[in-house]
């Protein structure tokens, strides 16, 4: 990869309503009372009420899901394709894991309350987790912005409310069971929504789910088990940083260094490029980090200073994400006993672009990078983003930030009913935080009510998509054994 980026951050190519929010010089926002507030999500439920969000219904000219997936694999990479495809077909939540564009396609076509916030896009139970925050508490919140782009905020709380549906029919939930957990989930975000229409704007920018609070809130609702389990999971999340990156990824050999190449999921530069281009590419990795630092605040600057460039591999990562480019950059600090590991992966456009609109940013990675800001209560201090031309000669933009800092996420297969209810509690009440930080939260709590209107809405909406959602998955392993599309399992 080499740097496209001047070493300054992306403004000259920010629209100038970006710029003049900024500055203190574009259009004026206006500031409602509470009670203007409540009126607006009143009056939203005339345009859209909350029983009709029950609806979903595959129409005639609905995108073949086949298709769409076809479509984003035009701009991966061609040989980790089928490995993506080969994920996906593994069961009917790996494929909703992997479908959030085919979702977005179908979320379209539904009713909108016309709030919009920063939304994560792509919002289901394996994208909320544990991870690290400046102070080094462990925290809980959403871990995946890909996708993010300001868009109608029931579309994340409709893919959050699939997702348990889906995970619990592939546990062998029974129908009530699946029900009790997605109404659990968004009745958490309601009743959390609630709560935080009633507080200051400041105390919303604070609130977070760290650990003590999370046993403060759930712990009498949680079993023994449950809870001996959280804390065996909370212990281990804590070993797992950059140091444990180093013992797993990494191997010294002449006195310096490198990262291990397991191909396919792994591949260091030197094993995708022929030597002399290698050396070239990795020569201009001092540029790429200068290009990157320019993103991030000064102190941090100072900080990533003090370390020196290593080695580079490519890397596959997650189910959606698979055959977009990610790369992981090792780093030494003050010796070699001081690794820092960062992970640099491909932003492309969000998957809701063709139907909420482009994005402010004219850049992926800083989309990536301001919507994870806007969202979390806490972000990696590292996060940070850059423009790169990669080994294909394509220009490219990506984000940055650690790849392991005390990052954890739940064993969603392994839930009981009761354990997935919690869990689900958890993600509805953290997704109405990160809500609230965007958006007018009194106006969706208003929206919402105090009643179980819109969980019941939206539970029956749940089951409706799991089937559409078992007929994709369906598809896609048609389309594979048909040889329309190639998959590689067990990868």
């Amino acid at each position: 990869m080499t740097s496209t980026e001047p070493t300054h951050t992306d403004t000259d190519r920010e629209p100038a309503a970006a710029i003049g929010r900024r500055a203190g010089t574009g259009p004026r926002v206006p500031h409602l009372t509470p009670r203007e507030h409540a009126a607006r999500g009143k009056a939203a439920r005339a345009e859209a009420p909350r029983t009709r969000h029950a609806e979903f219904q595959a129409w005639a000219e609905r995108p073949d899901p086949i298709a769409l997936l076809e479509e984003q694999a035009e701009s991966r990479v061609p040989e980790l394709v089928p490995i993506r495809y080969g994920r996906m077909a593994a069961s009917p939540f790996a494929f909703f894991r992997g479908a959030a564009y085919v979702m977005a396609s179908d979320l379209a076509g539904t009713p909108r309350s016309g709030i919009t916030v920063q939304t994560c896009g792509d919002a289901h139970l394996s994208n909320f987790g544990g991870f690290a925050s400046p102070e080094r508490d462990l925290i809980f919140d959403v871990n995946d912005f890909d996708e993010t782009l300001p868009g109608p905020w029931e579309w994340d709380v409709k893919r959050l409310a699939a997702s348990i549906v889906i995970a619990g029919r592939e546990k062998g939930f029974t129908a009530k069971q699946r029900c009790e957990n997605a109404a659990a989930a968004m009745r958490q975000y309601r009743e959390t929504m609630r709560n935080l229409a009633g507080m200051r704007n400041l105390d919303i920018w604070y609130a977070r789910l760290d650990r003590a609070t999370i046993v403060a809130r759930f712990e009498t609702d949680a079993t023994a088990a449950q809870m001996k389990i959280f804390e065996k999971t909370s212990e281990k999340a804590k070993r797992k940083d950059n140091t444990r990156a180093f013992s797993r990824l990494a191997a010294t050999g002449d006195g310096e260094p490198h990262i291990i190449s397991d191909p396919p999921l792994i591949e260091r530069i030197e094993d995708l490029l022929p030597q002399a281009q290698a050396q070239e590419f990795e020569e201009n990795m001092h540029q790429l980090l200068r290009s990157y630092r320019a993103s991030l605040q000064g102190d941090r600057r100072r900080l990533l200073e003090r370390y020196r460039y290593v080695d580079l591999a490519r890397k596959v990562v997650g189910v959606g994400s698979v055959g977009t480019r990610a790369w992981v950059v090792l780093m030494l600090g003050r010796d070699n006993d001081d690794p820092l590991f960062l992970q640099c992966k491909e932003a492309q456009a969000s998957v809701l672009e063709p139907f909420v609109g482009k994005s402010e940013y004219s850049h992926h990675g800083r989309r990536v990078v301001e919507g994870q800001r806007m969202m979390q209560s806490s972000s990696d201090i590292m996060l940070g983003w850059l423009r790169a031309t990669g080994i294909d000669g394509e220009t490219r933009d990506f984000y940055v930030r650690q790849l392991w800092d005390w990052k954890s996420s739940a064993d969603v297969e392994a839930m009981a009913p009761p354990g997935m209810s919690l869990y689900g509690r958890m993600c509805g009440g953290t997704l109405a935080r990160a809500h609230a930080r965007s958006g007018d939260g009194i106006a969706i709590a208003s929206y919402l009510g105090r009643g179980d209107t819109f969980d019941r809405a939206i539970c029956a909406f749940a089951e409706t998509y799991a089937d559409q959602n078992e007929l994709d998955h369906r598809a896609l392993t048609q389309a594979i054994a048909s040889g329309r599309v190639t998959a590689e399992s067990g990868v």
